[in-house]
């Protein structure tokens, strides 16, 4: 194998030997990649199906792949070129590809030459803007009451604002006592911003340091609570704790047409970054 060809293994530990510090180097845009990883390897998650792959040029990587168990794929950014040879490489081996999330041009690039190649029809079905921190801007005024760590005496009513999150942001997930483990939402540390009086108003989760990054998420404000400020004084409270816990980049991602939260978070002192791009592959059959 010519050292310009992608190396691919099914080995966490193996990839992340040679591809860990091409990851670690802009944490903020591999946020996705670095903590889907993170949680692969110590959740005991189970690993078939997944897939992992650098591109190394001249002894360096020059761009990585990583491949749910669900086969849907998140490349790093890719040029046009890049991602002809991913999906040739891909196809060579006789792997598949159930679809591809990442930032706007690489899922473009991706998905059309997957369909040049293989017929199948890309259905773009999420989309989101990244935001990382800059300068930490606290709201003024800051809401009455305070922020306060969620602990175990909370898990029910967190499954419960969880569950409500889930579904306000359409995602098809059963959150209770049996299934949360095996949620997204489950390795995250929460955030309650409460009142004067110990009610919680809003949240705000966080995952887990990985790489430098934490990505807060979810953010979280029931509907007869919103627009009193709750939810930037929960996201400054949270973002400062992963400060202080060592992240050098702290991101998060918004819906890129929900105006009011993107003017929220810029206000506190999240800067766009990129916009990112989630397609599906169907069978052409299938959309008849």
């Amino acid at each position: 194998m010519r050292s310009d060809e992608w190396h691919l293994t099914e080995d966490v530990d193996d990839f992340l030997a040679g591809a860990g510090e091409f990851l670690r180097s802009r944490p903020a845009l591999h946020t996705t990649q670095l903590t889907a990883i993170e949680k692969l390897r110590t959740s005991g998650e189970d690993p078939r199906g997944s897939l992992f792959g650098r591109l190394e040029s001249g002894g360096r990587v020059r761009a990585v792949f990583f491949r749910r168990p669900t086969l849907r794929l998140l490349p790093s950014a890719l040029s046009p070129a890049q991602a002809g040879s991913l999906a040739a490489r891909l196809l060579d081996g006789g792997h598949v590809a159930g679809g591809v999330l990442a930032d706007d041009a690489t899922a473009d690039a991706f998905a059309e030459v997957w369909r040049r190649r293989t017929g199948a029809v890309p259905v773009r079905d999420w989309g989101a803007r990244l935001h990382r921190l800059g300068t930490l801007t606290p709201p003024s005024p800051v809401p009455a009451g305070r922020g306060r760590p969620v602990g175990e005496r909370d898990h029910e009513h967190l499954m419960r604002w969880c569950r409500e999150f889930a579904a306000d942001v359409g995602e098809a997930v059963t959150i209770d006592a049996g299934t949360w483990a095996g949620t997204r939402f489950a390795e995250k540390r929460y955030t309650y911003w409460e009142t004067p009086d110990g009610t919680p108003v809003s949240m705000a989760g966080s995952n887990p340091l990985v790489g430098g990054q934490v990505r807060i998420d979810p953010v979280y404000t029931p509907a007869a609570s919103r627009g009193r400020g709750y939810a930037g004084a929960v996201t400054v409270d949270a973002s400062r704790a992963a400060l202080a816990a060592g992240a050098t980049d702290v991101v998060l991602f918004t819906d890129p047409a929900n105006r009011t939260s993107n003017a929220l978070y810029r206000r506190i002192g999240y800067l766009p970054l990129a916009d990112f791009t989630g397609y599906a592959f169907r069978r052409p059959e299938d959309q008849r």
